[in-house]
């Protein structure tokens, strides 16, 4: 079988999530809220009881408390970090190869964790593998354009001095992720977005928002070596020159990539059949005759 490319430093990402966490900035996990609030408000919406859940990326433990206070019997918390876990119970995984039995669970939660998967359509198959029949997948990645201005800024900087080093991960389009759902077995697959515009006094303030959250470049390809202080003053006139606002302040974009999916059942809603139409498409589409004046 050909090897997965490996372009995310998994272990360098835990460990500097887990930094981060440590720290704990205020209001540095916005994104981790943001997305546990969508994740609980699109269970709360299914109507259906749990008795097992699996919550995969959720350092704070903020998801899994949401899921807890509703139709879920018991939740079992997982993350990558190899520390820095909040609460007690929390199992350390690789999402891309999940410790546990096929068809442990009824529902599977994935937070802000698929993006940095090496093996993406591997890692959705995991989780569907590790769903009960008629089992529930939700999850919720960055994708699409998110920080494409701090992916352009740096390109434009080190351009300018010598050749560009990737900076911003490549992100997966929301086109795509439908159809990696179907590749990964689930039934009735979903995959929807939403693009925010976030705004920051300077590139610079978006570059230690990033490093507060752990979320810094974790590049297998990344230049190594520290990055000096003038390039990231370089960085920041070319963002502010290509993304800046009147006002003085900048736009970053950040899309929010919404995925769910079943375990396929037999009671699920199947497409019907070819020809099995009772009526041709030509008919219902006739319109009735014109009638005449008279």
């Amino acid at each position: 079988m050909p090897m997965t490319a490996v372009i995310f430093d998994r272990s360098l990402f835990a460990r500097r999530r887990a930094r981060a966490l440590a720290e704990r900035r205020t209001g540095a996990d916005f994104l981790l809220t943001l997305a546990a609030e969508d994740l609980a408000d699109r269970l709360a919406a299914v109507d259906r009881h749990f008795s097992r859940a699996l919550v995969v990326g959720d350092p704070t433990g903020t998801l899994a408390s949401r899921i807890a206070a509703g139709r879920v019997d018991a939740v079992v918390r997982a993350d990558l970090l190899v520390s820095g876990v909040d609460g007690g119970g929390a199992v350390v995984i690789d999402d891309e190869a999940l410790p546990f039995a096929s068809g442990a669970f009824d529902l599977v939660v994935s937070s802000l964790a698929l993006q940095f998967a090496n093996d993406l359509p591997g890692a959705l198959i995991e989780a569907r593998r590790v769903l009960r029949p008629d089992g529930l997948f939700l999850g919720v990645l960055a994708g699409g354009e998110t920080l494409t201005e701090l992916r352009q800024a740096f390109l434009t900087a080190e351009s300018r001095r010598t050749s560009a080093s990737p900076r911003v991960a490549p992100m997966a389009e929301v086109r795509d992720l439908g159809g990696l759902l179907q590749r990964a077995g689930f039934a009735l697959p979903v995959a929807d977005q939403d693009r925010l515009t976030l705004r920051y006094s300077s590139a610079l303030a978006l570059m230690d928002d990033l490093k507060a959250m752990g979320a810094t470049s974790v590049l297998v390809d990344r230049r190594r070596g520290l990055t000096g202080p003038a390039l990231f003053a370089e960085v920041a006139a070319a963002y502010q020159e290509m993304f800046g606002d009147p006002d003085g302040r900048v736009r970053a974009s950040l899309s929010l990539v919404s995925l769910s999916g079943w375990a396929p059942h037999e009671s699920q809603q199947k497409p019907l059949r070819p020809g099995s139409a009772k009526m041709r498409l030509a008919d219902a589409l006739k319109s009735p005759p014109e009638t005449g004046d008279g």
